[in-house]
């Protein structure tokens, strides 16, 4: 294959090559990879701000009904420090999916109040932490969960996720679609809703909001899918006529490849406007990869380079159990030098210290010669990777370090 350049499309203010050294949030990142021993997740944090910003100011210029409510969906990272300077900086409240996140969130420094949570297959013991904390939003997603707080907590005010039959996602990824035709276990069916609303009647729940979260990874090409699922909201909305807010979930994406721009979140806010505003419900969004993942980068120690076949392959010391996403979902993590004067790059495929066959970070990524070069960094590692790691082989070491 003929050499070519560095693909160097994710560059930015805060993530480029600067007299051939990739800086990010300020930092050297050679600089980082020496001090540390890695592998090593990194977080700017005023990016995080700067996502945060973007998305709370296209929601005020669509000019929704009320105050519309960032929810930061604290699964895809929830590194204590991050957590604990989203909190101080009261910006976003937090979604939260578990018992032990809402309890997490708070030893961070956020309210019951700052916190929506929803979640399935919720247990007795589930039910018995989630009580201890008034204010609680709470949004139930079958019936057998909305009759369980119905009796733990009659008369108190509640949200139903429902599942619309229909869901969002990158490319049509159906590893990242929570709704479609083939049923799913997410949230209450159109058929099952008239049966929700009588055990909301019978325990004197007050509904006020309803929850949906279809899919992720969605961008700009994806804005018509996604408001036709929006669409499907009406009929439970006519049917609920107490409910005052209207919870559309996250699955807004960021781009992973060349050539994929970043999704236009004035179309996104205008989508919302077009399908609640003269409604005048009240918004919830839970974005999660949006705010957090192109804040974060991996390092990871050259282990080997060497031709095998025809296929040139550079080793690290770092595999898919500590970043997932490339290995679950096929969403490429682009590997990237940290030292780049324009040399001519030619494929390689960047592979893990995992026993899997799987391992592999990205085939085919260009590279330039890497003598010299003793780490590589992957982009777009701040949301969905250090928190769905494991210890798969025993190879589940790494370190977390917030920058600010």
């Amino acid at each position: 294959m003929k050499p070519l350049p560095l693909p160097v499309w994710w560059q930015r203010d805060d993530l480029a090559y600067q007299a051939g050294e990739l800086r990010f949030a300020g930092r050297s990142v050679p600089a980082l990879a020496r001090q540390f021993s890695g592998p090593a997740f990194f977080y700017s944090f005023a990016r995080v701000q700067q996502n945060l910003a973007r998305v709370r100011e296209a929601l005020r210029a669509a000019e929704l009904p009320g105050e519309p409510q960032i929810l930061y969906a604290m699964k895809a990272n929830r590194f204590a420090p991050l957590l604990t300077a989203l909190a101080q900086s009261g910006v976003c409240g937090i979604d939260a999916c578990s018992p032990a996140e809402v309890e997490h969130a708070l030893s961070c420094g956020f309210r019951p109040t700052d916190i929506s949570f929803t979640a399935g297959s919720l247990s007795a013991r589930d039910f018995d932490r989630l009580v201890r904390h008034p204010g609680l939003q709470v949004n139930l997603d079958s019936l057998s969960a909305l009759a369980g707080w119905g009796r733990r907590m009659p008369g108190s005010v509640v949200g139903i996720r429902i599942n619309p039959g229909a869901g969002v996602s990158r490319e049509s990824n159906d590893k990242l679609r929570y709704a479609g035709d083939a049923t799913t276990k997410f949230g209450i069916y159109r058929e099952q809703f008239p049966e929700a609303l009588e055990i909301c009647a019978a325990h004197g729940l007050q509904l006020r909001t309803i929850h949906l979260h279809t899919g992720c990874g969605y961008l700009t090409a994806q804005l018509g899918t996604w408001e036709r699922v929006l669409e499907s909201c009406d009929w439970f909305l006519d049917a609920a006529p107490s409910v005052t807010t209207v919870n559309v979930g996250g699955g807004l994406g960021v781009p992973h490849l060349p050539g994929e721009q970043p999704l236009d979140l004035r179309e996104w806010a205008a989508v919302l406007q077009r399908r609640f505003g003269v409604r005048g419900l009240r918004i919830q969004v839970e974005p999660g990869d949006y705010i957090a993942k192109d804040a974060g980068l991996l390092i990871m120690e050259r282990t080997y380079e060497e031709n095998r076949r025809n296929t040139r392959f550079v080793g690290v010391n770092a595999g898919f159990n500590i970043a997932p996403e490339p290995a679950h979902y096929g969403l490429p993590f682009q590997p990237v030098p940290l030292h780049y004067r324009g040399e001519s790059c030619t494929p390689a495929h960047v592979a893990g210290n995992i026993n899997e066959a799987l391992d592999v970070w990205y085939a085919d990524a260009l590279l330039p010669p890497l003598d010299g070069q003793d780490h590589l960094a992957l982009i777009n590692a701040g949301a969905y990777s250090s928190s769905m790691a494991s210890n798969h082989c025993m190879r589940g070491e790494f370190q977390e370090y917030l920058l600010l």
